[in-house]
């Protein structure tokens, strides 16, 4: 992918990251004029993935990274350390449930998603693909 479409931040894999990449995410995307119901979906979908990595891996650091791979697709990808190989399991909210709900945003909301076993950082790679 071109650099000038994409976008990488590596943050400590606390909660305190998950707004920091938001932010960052956020800002990327309106530099490069894309529509705000894309942005808006992209930072919600970046956001549960951080936050995913976050509180059910164990990695220290996460790396959360976009891409326009077409003029119509934007990738979002949350790359965390873990390399214990533990499956990432799925869970399904109650409805009183506070959250648990991240992964049913994801597959709402984008085209297609997916877990990889990160070349960059030999932990998971969950990502999302978005169309405009």
């Amino acid at each position: 992918m071109d650099q000038e479409r994409t976008h990488w931040i590596e943050l400590p894999a606390h909660r305190s990251s998950v707004g920091v990449a938001r932010r960052s995410v956020g800002s990327r995307l309106k530099s490069w004029s894309l529509p705000g119901e894309l942005r808006s979906d992209a930072v919600l979908l970046l956001s549960e993935l951080a936050t995913n990595a976050v509180c059910h891996t164990l990695s220290a650091r996460i790396l959360c990274g976009i891409g326009l791979v077409t003029e119509g697709i934007l990738r979002l990808e949350v790359h965390d350390h873990d390399r214990s190989r533990r499956r990432l399991r799925r869970c399904r909210a109650a409805l009183d449930d506070e959250g648990g709900r991240g992964l049913f945003l994801v597959e709402e909301l984008a085209a297609t998603w997916g877990v990889d076993r990160s070349r960059l950082t030999g932990g998971n790679a969950v990502w999302a693909n978005l169309t405009a």
